[in-house]
């Protein structure tokens, strides 16, 4: 069994659009019957588990007739989430409820687990409900959101509901078995990874396709759930739902092993999707970050973006994204900054300066 109850407290499972919902846009309900009975089992053992489904954009396609699976335009994906979204959450209460299990409805869009005060609401939420013994299932409330404030994709909304509920592991039930050295799709001899311990080593090896053609995501959505979680300390696993029973025996997947756990903060910093803006860096301010350093303004060397003091932004250093963190400046006043000793900074600003672009208690490498 992958992530025994033993042996991982609370885990999380996201099931993709493809396994629930057939190429007709019904529910494919006896394997979603054996997938609640699979999570019946765990919750008696002890394991708390939270469900992120998708399938509503899908589901509410079929109900209203519209083309391409309702992802024809902005406002077809949107009513079609709205759609399915009821529909979706119906069935997922009728069968876990047949099982002797309540569950509870939970929809986000990036802002609630982006914005710090509404990830820690949503945190204590999921947790609560854990507690009692409660499966949430959860969404993007694709019903509001757009292109600029959406996850995208469920695989990387499972791993930042991971990190908020504190799950010690993420299983991404997908068509795929796991990630292999090149597309099985299209190439015979692709070989399948069983594990990973470096997501860096394999991160090439990702196509951005969805198979099935109802998903949003593909390989590379995976990976970068992958990151998102292993950051915040819990395995995540990339298994295959065609098959019976699929939390349940022995099947074959990519185990993406977890770092050392970070603090939350610095986890939560580390998952952030929306950065403001971006600050690049010189080979020695890099050096320094990697030794635990804060962001002087002397390494900085340019700037993008239109961010505010507080806004998330990204460091970028010349091999690449170093760390993510909260800016301690506007970046007016950043860029005024630039490659300037800190003894210069009040005299530059006119008033006293603060002690880095960026703290060192509000960075987290990557």
């Amino acid at each position: 069994m992958l992530f025994p109850p033993a042996s991982c407290p609370r885990l999380i499972v996201k099931v993709g659009s493809a396994l629930l919902v057939d190429v007709g846009g019904a529910v494919r309900r006896d394997w979603l019957a054996g997938l609640v009975a699979d999570i019946a089992e765990r919750v008696r053992a002890g394991q708390q588990v939270a469900v992120v489904s998708s399938g509503a954009i899908a589901l509410g396609a079929r109900r209203l007739g519209l083309a391409r699976g309702g992802r024809a335009s902005l406002e077809d994906a949107q009513a079609a989430a709205a759609t399915g979204q009821i529909a979706l959450c119906q069935v997922w209460a009728e069968l876990l409820g047949a099982q002797g299990l309540t569950a509870a409805q939970m929809l986000v869009t990036l802002d609630d687990l982006e914005d710090r005060r509404r990830y820690l609401n949503a945190a204590a939420t999921l947790s609560r409900l854990l507690a009692l013994g409660v499966v949430p299932v959860i969404n993007e409330n694709d019903s509001v959101a757009t292109a600029e404030i959406r996850f995208g994709d469920n695989d990387r909304l499972a791993a930042r509901v991971a990190q908020a509920a504190g799950a010690s592991a993420v299983v991404l039930l997908s068509d795929v078995d796991g990630l292999y050295d090149a597309n099985p799709h299209i190439a015979s001899g692709a070989q399948h990874i069983p594990r990973v311990e470096r997501i860096d080593a394999v991160a090439g090896m990702a196509d951005a396709g969805s198979a099935s053609g109802m998903g949003s995501g593909g390989m590379v959505s995976k990976i970068a759930a992958a990151r998102i979680a292993t950051a915040a300390g819990a395995h995540l696993a990339i298994a295959s739902g065609r098959v019976e029973r699929p939390l349940s025996g022995e099947h074959r997947h990519t185990l993406f092993v977890a770092e050392k756990t970070a603090s939350a903060r610095k986890a939560w910093l580390a998952g952030g999707l929306t950065a403001r803006g971006c600050i690049h860096v010189d080979a020695g301010a890099a050096s320094a970050l990697a030794a635990g350093a804060s962001l002087l303004a002397a390494g900085a060397v340019r700037l993008e973006g239109a961010f505010a003091r507080g806004d998330l932004v990204t460091v970028e250093g010349p091999g690449g994204t170093l760390a993510r963190g909260l800016s301690e400046y506007d970046a007016a006043d950043a860029a005024r900054l630039l490659g300037r000793r800190s003894d210069e900074h009040a005299a530059i600003l006119g008033y006293a300066p603060r002690a880095a672009l960026v703290h060192r208690n509000h960075l987290a490498l990557l």
